[in-house]
Order: structure tokens, then sequence, then C-alpha cells
């Protein structure tokens, strides 16, 4: 099947050809976003370690030692948010780590997701389709965490700052992309 995006013909095919499922691909997607995430967080340990940073991965990658909310990361004050919006219950000041990790994880898994499905049900591209996942991912989160007031507004940080952020983002779209094509590609070689 074809179709026409932006005076370009685009194939769209059925991923059952290909021998995916949109769950099939869903489900490689989770392990793909898991596997992006982890990239992601290698290439932000690395910087941690070059400015001076002393913990170990383990330990720096599981926010161990992050006491309260009032300095935590993003991800904990949105997990925070959401839960004590939901069900009406203030959360203790020892479970921002837990949160954090919690929503990181998630929202990694979440674009690995949807990555999966759309990099599933089209052509393969698979560098394409990382460097867009990573940059809409990047885009995304200035865009929803700034009217939050967790983030400034965009213009308001450094280049420097926005590129390391989307070069770090760009990572997790790549390896996200090339774990989603080599599980398919195993898939496909398997028949199923």
């Amino acid at each position: 099947e074809r179709a026409k995006e932006g005076g370009r013909r685009v194939e769209v095919r059925s991923v059952r050809r290909r021998g995916l499922s949109p769950l099939g691909s869903a489900a490689r997607g989770i392990l793909a976003g898991l596997v992006g995430t982890l990239a992601m967080d290698l290439v932000w340990y690395g910087r941690y370690r070059r400015g001076g940073g002393t913990s170990r991965f383990v330990d720096w990658e599981f926010s161990s030692g992050l006491e309260g909310y009032e300095n935590a990361p993003a991800s904990a004050q949105v997990g925070k948010r959401i839960v004590e919006s939901l069900f009406q219950r203030r959360l203790e000041a020892q479970s921002p780590a837990l949160v954090n990790n919690v929503v990181h994880f998630a929202t990694g898994i979440g674009w690995g997701t949807l990555h999966g499905i759309v990099a599933g049900s089209v052509r393969q591209r698979p560098a394409r389709h990382g460097l867009a996942t990573g940059a809409i991912a990047w885009a995304t989160s200035y865009a929803m965490l700034a009217p939050a007031k967790l983030y400034k507004p965009m213009w308001q940080y450094s280049a420097s700052t926005l590129r390391k952020d989307l070069s770090a983002h760009l990572v997790y779209g790549l390896a996200t992309s090339a774990t989603f094509w080599l599980l398919s590609r195993q898939a496909a070689s398997r028949g199923g």
C-alpha cells in the first residue's frame, strides 16, 4: 500500500507481511526502549564521570542517596505530581529515587513502544527512525516540562546544554532503533 506524504510517495507495509504483528512490534519496542534508555544513560554517566563524579554506575543509575523532592530530577517530580493528584496521597520524602527510576524507565519504554509500532509498520530505515524518535522525545520533554515549571523554556538554555541533551536523546533513538531492527530481523528469520 502506498500513501502520499508531502509530495512524495511513502510505502506503508503491513507488519504481518514481515512476520511482525502490531503486538509483536510493540513488545520489541518495549525491549528496544529499555536498551535505548540504558544507552542514553551511559552517555550521561560518562559525562558525569568526566566532570569529576565518583559514584559507581549502578548507584548513579538508580539514584542512590536521593533524598527529598526539592532537588530531585524532573522525572521524580513528574511522578510525584501524578501519584499525589491521582491517589490524593502525599508521597514520602524517602521515595524520590524509586519514583525517579519508575518514571525515567517508563518514559524510555513508552517511546520505545511507540517507535516499535511505527517502525514495524513502515519501510525499514532504522537510522532515520532512530534519529526521529530521539529528536521527538527530546523536543517533547521541553514542550511538556517547561509549562509544568520543571524545566525552563527551551530558549533560556545555552546552546551547549541543548546540544548535550539532544545528543544523548539521539543516542537513545539510535540504540532503540538498532535494537528494534535486530529483534525484528531475528523474528523474521525464525518466521515470527
